[in-house]
Order: structure tokens, then sequence, then C-alpha cells
């Protein structure tokens, strides 16, 4: 299935700052962590996710320090900061006022008929 880009843009940050909540990670950590996470529907992109961990990043919401690979590669870390969490924290609050909306509404529209080719988007 395709999910819009509005959606995936959307909840981009707050899926990213939730990974990290649960410890430091990094980039190709995170894209299979969001491919795990949607069951294989969400398959982001480095050209998508390292543009919002920068962005994240200088607005303070991660910080970024050089590591080491098992092989010794280096590769960029992220964690998320103090202030990284308060904006997860409200982004929750926000999705979930959003999805009890969008729950009342897909209940509503259950119980009803759907007209001959569909509902119109």
């Amino acid at each position: 299935m395709h999910i819009d880009k509005d959606l995936v843009a959307a909840s981009a940050t707050p899926l990213v700052l939730g990974i990290l909540a649960s410890g430091e990670s990094y980039g190709y950590a995170i894209l299979k962590r969001v491919n795990e996470l949607s069951g294989g529907q969400m398959q982001w992109t480095d050209g998508m996710l390292y543009p919002l961990l920068h962005r994240l990043e200088r607005l303070g919401y991660v910080d970024a320090s050089w590591g080491s690979s098992d092989t010794g590669r280096k590769r960029k870390h992220y964690a998320i900061t103090p202030t990284g969490q308060a904006l997860l924290a409200e982004r929750q609050q926000q999705w979930s006022i959003v999805s009890d909306a969008l729950a009342q509404v897909w209940r509503s529209v259950e119980g009803q008929a759907r007209p001959i080719g569909g509902w119109a988007s």
C-alpha cells in the first residue's frame, strides 16, 4: 500500500523521536525500525531520514556523536535530548487527539452504505 507523502512527513518527527526515546541509534537502524514498526509498509530512504535527523539536531531535539560499528567503520549515533523528549510528549498528545477523532469518524463511516464507486477522496 502506498502511504501518502503528507502522512509520512507528519509522522516522521514523532516516529524518529519515539525510536530514539528507547535509546541512541544510527541511521540504518532507524530506517530498519520504521520498516519493522509499520510491518514493511513504510520504507524510508536515506534521502528522507538524514535531512530530518540533521534538522532535529539543528533544533536541539537530538544530539549526534561519532562512533564505530562492529566492523570499525565510523557512523553517526543519534540520541534524544530533554528538549526532544518534551517535543515527543507534546506530539504524543496531539496524535492521540487526531487518532481518537479519526477512530470516531471511521466507526461512523463503517455503519453507512458505500455509494456505487466507493467514497470520493
